[in-house]
């Protein structure tokens, strides 16, 4: 019986798809990512089926759209009815392990780290990593990782806290906290140290030669504000830095006021605010590439190298500035939602290019496509599965006609911010509308996008010749508009029926945790 491959899943968090070489950026941003493309399945039109981390990570777990599933929030956890990624692996024979830099993935207890025998979080207060990863010989490197065990059995019940309470998220979008809890906190995790720990132990584990096969998940978070790549990187996208004071002031401010990470812009950027912004995020993004190539010739080396389906995915982008708006809350354009997805299977898949828009959702059933005969569990469907496979689209007629949606529910924690600061933003930008999206080819198999907030259509565009999204074509249009419309309503119902058939999740209410409330105002953090 042939072994199942090994399966390599890495999110690149906030990694918008237009800074990439291979998607047609022309600064030489990402050389190492650029050339393993070229070894792979490249999809042109991949779109997020959410705009933010929590509900767009849900989608690749579980295989369903935001209305499905119903992981919308901070507080909301995946239901036990819906069938993880990585638990139907690990029943179906793998070692699944999981090296996380976002703490909304790796902290948050809402059930996304289900199925992972082995779980590594970068992020937050008290890192967990791996042993060989301690500088410390032995016996310290032990004493020191039962003392932080110790620490963060205390620590995440304050950080589930921070990460689901109005109130906290409030107070720490304060200028004087941000520089606090996301250096010291460790918001965006510590990205190169998890992949050299992903190298050393994929090293390890080749001179094993362990019988079960191996899932890993990798979430890197280098590309997310605040921005702090290092001065080579700097040099390299804006050698005008160094010596301009007022830039550097921008991005000072910039990394301070976490609550303008999201907000809407009435006043849009400056220009010296545009240019430093961009240019530090695609110094983020040539930063992330450097050490990518380590990662990428580990992979290269190990003897299972053609029998490993790699696949590299972003759960969403990031807005610089665009219509209006800044980072990844509240809207379904393409810098938000055109997401970079590239497939690498030497002994399955070929070297190529896919046009036709898919929905990066389907990560899931490809991923459990490949792993071969999965676990008999309630809500899964192994013919859904491979019918829903990315290597139905390679080979064949794409099973949803070319037809990938977004859901844009706004995240609360940030609107309630938004009405203690800016109310009037509120309605003047539509922070509370949920808005949908799908793309799909025309007749000319020209990709058109229509965007509805409320349910009601708003903005259509043609992305092949408008990919800026500047011109609004929805009153020359509306037939077009409403067979788009049309496809939204037909999507939303069947997620609605699908998520009928599940249970929902748990969400909690810290001001009802009793014992949660208890502990934080023990340790000093509530009165």
């Amino acid at each position: 019986m042939t072994k199942p491959p090994d399966i390599v899943f890495i999110v690149l968090d906030t990694q918008r798809a237009d800074r990439l070489g291979c998607y047609g950026n022309k600064r030489g941003l990402t050389p190492n990512l650029d050339r393993f493309a070229t070894q792979g399945t490249l999809f042109e039109r991949a779109v997020s089926p959410a705009q933010w981390t929590i509900p767009s990570h849900a989608s690749f777990f579980s295989g369903l759209y935001p209305t499905a599933h119903q992981v919308t929030q901070s507080n909301h956890s995946l239901s036990p009815d819906v069938p993880h990624l990585a638990e139907v692996l690990r029943d179906s024979g793998y070692q699944t392990v999981g090296f996380c830099n976002n703490p909304l993935v790796g902290i948050l207890n809402n059930g996304f780290k289900r199925g992972f025998q082995t779980f590594y979080n970068y992020g937050g207060a008290i890192p967990s990593v791996p042993q060989h990863s301690s500088s410390l010989p032995w016996p310290l490197s032990r004493l020191s990782e039962a003392y932080t065990q110790f620490l963060r059995r205390i620590s995440y019940p304050i950080q589930n806290f921070f990460g689901r309470s109005d109130l906290a998220f409030r107070l720490s979008l304060n200028a004087w906290m941000t520089p606090l809890w996301s250096r010291f906190a460790n918001f965006k995790g510590q990205n190169p140290r998890s992949v050299a720990d992903v190298v050393e132990f994929l090293r390890r584990r080749e001179k094993q030669q362990p019988d079960k096969p191996l899932f890993l998940f990798l979430n890197l978070m280098e590309t997310h504000l605040p921005f702090w790549p290092p001065g080579e990187y700097v040099d390299q996208v804006a050698p005008y830095f160094r010596q301009s004071r007022e830039a550097r002031n921008v991005m000072r401010r910039w990394n301070r006021e976490a609550y303008r990470w999201a907000a809407p812009l009435p006043e849009g950027l400056s220009e010296m605010e545009q240019q430093v912004l961009n240019d530090m995020y695609d110094a983020e993004v040539a930063y992330q590439d450097d050490y990518l190539g380590q990662l990428f010739g580990a992979l290269n080396g190990r003897s299972r190298q053609r029998d490993t389906l790699t696949v590299i995915v972003s759960d969403h982008g990031d807005g610089l500035g665009e219509h209006g708006y800044f980072g990844h809350a509240f809207v379904a354009y393409d810098e938000l939602v055109h997401v970079p997805l590239i497939l690498h299977w030497p002994n399955q898949l070929p070297a190529m290019r896919v046009e036709t828009p898919v929905s990066s959702r389907r990560v899931y059933h490809t991923i459990l496509s490949a792993a071969g005969q999965i676990a008999e569990r309630p809500n899964l469907d192994p013919a859904t599965v491979r019918g829903l496979s990315l290597q139905r689209t390679i080979y064949g007629p794409d099973p949803e006609q070319g037809t990938a949606f977004s859901e844009v529910y706004p995240p609360l924690n940030f609107v309630k911010a938004i009405e203690q600061r800016s109310p009037q933003l509120l309605d003047d930008f539509r922070c509370l509308a949920l808005r949908r999206a799908v793309v799909k080819p025309d007749e000319q198999r020209q990709p058109l996008k229509l965007i509805t907030v409320d349910e009601t259509a708003a903005e259509l565009f043609d992305l092949q010749q408008d990919p800026l999204e500047s011109d609004n074509i929805l009153e020359t249009r509306p037939e077009t508009a409403v067979q788009l419309t049309n496809e939204i309503q037909r999507m939303t119902s069947q997620s609605q029926r699908r998520q009928e058939q599940l249970t929902a999740g748990r969400t909690i209410d810290l001001d009802k945790d009793s014992q949660l409330m208890e502990r934080l105002r023990g340790l000093g953090y509530l009165d």
